[in-house]
């Protein structure tokens, strides 16, 4: 099996030294970015398996680099920062980011953060077994593809494990406490408006990609897979 690779992209050497050392120790290879032009003119490249990436860098910030590998890319990225504000986190999360860490950060819960997303972006299920599908929607996350009426949508992991639980109790309401939980994980605390950044997110790209009624509210209730008609 291949070593998953690995960029960093922070301006504190020493962050970066302790970075790269713990991802060895848990079998990665990584590349190092000092600034966010850097960063994004590698991470462009399509070579990682997944972005670790600091908020505040110098020539572009975090939440700005995200934001424009967004637009042709969707490596997983894990955001580091100092600050430990609920707005840079729901941004983060918004522009794509599929985890947050603060600083300080204990090496080996990071790396099983990173362990974690990465075991989310390659699916649940082997490549032979079926798809789940409703209407003109598709989704098969062994590849880690979407597509709504034969046009291809790209998600990040976050969005796959949403869409991959709603699919699969297709007309079960999930109560919002259940959805976060199968998503984020039990014992992680995660925000009503994290979960809502995701779905938002979600429902924006199925509907550009013509499938609007793809997920529905029931107010007071929860979430639940919509009849995905199409246009």
């Amino acid at each position: 099996m291949t070593a998953p690779h690995i960029l960093i992209v922070d301006d504190d050497p020493q962050i970066r030294t302790v970075l790269r050392m713990a991802l060895d120790k848990a079998g990665m290879k990584s590349d190092e970015a000092g600034d966010g032009a850097e960063g994004l003119s590698k991470a462009q490249s399509g070579r990682y398996d997944l972005i670790v990436l600091d908020i505040g860098l110098p020539q572009m910030d975090g939440l700005a680099l995200c934001r424009a590998l967004r637009r042709t890319d969707q490596t997983p990225v894990l955001f580091l920062t100092a600050r430990d504000d609920e707005i840079d986190r729901v941004l983060g999360f918004e522009l794509g980011g599929d985890d947050y860490v603060s600083k300080p950060f204990s090496p080996r819960e990071l790396t099983a953060r990173i362990g974690a997303i990465l075991r989310r972006s390659a699916g649940g299920r082997t490549a032979e077994e079926p798809g789940l599908s409703r209407g003109v929607l598709v989704l098969d996350t062994g590849r880690h593809g979407c597509a709504v009426d034969g046009q291809a949508v790209a998600l990040t992991a976050r969005e796959m494990k949403i869409l991959s639980h709603l699919m699969t109790r297709p007309d079960q309401v999930m109560p919002r406490p259940t959805l976060t939980d199968a998503v984020y994980g039990a014992h992680v605390h995660v925000s009503d408006r994290t979960l809502d950044s995701h779905l938002r997110n979600l429902r924006a790209k199925l509907a550009e990609a013509g499938c609007a009624d793809a997920i529905e509210t029931v107010h007071g209730v929860g979430i639940r897979m919509g009849p995905c008609r199409g246009r």
